[in-house]
């Protein structure tokens, strides 16, 4: 019984990490790129289960235009 939790908790946990990677890799990438200090700060640390992440790249960041 106990094995068969960690078990889902194991597969819950990965697919959170699988969710929010790429969210984060992208919003922190953005905020680098456009010199956004502050956001910057505030994804890296805080953990929202890519809720921030998504609210930044959609609603906050430009696109840099190269």
């Amino acid at each position: 019984m106990i094995g068969e939790e960690l078990g889902l908790f194991s597969l819950l946990a990965l697919m959170a990490v699988l969710w929010q990677l790429p969210w984060k890799g992208v919003a922190l990438w953005r905020a680098a790129r456009n010199t956004h200090k502050g956001w910057f700060i505030a994804l890296f640390l805080l953990n929202t289960m890519a809720i921030l992440e998504i609210i930044y790249i959609f609603g906050f960041s430009k696109k840099h235009h190269s």
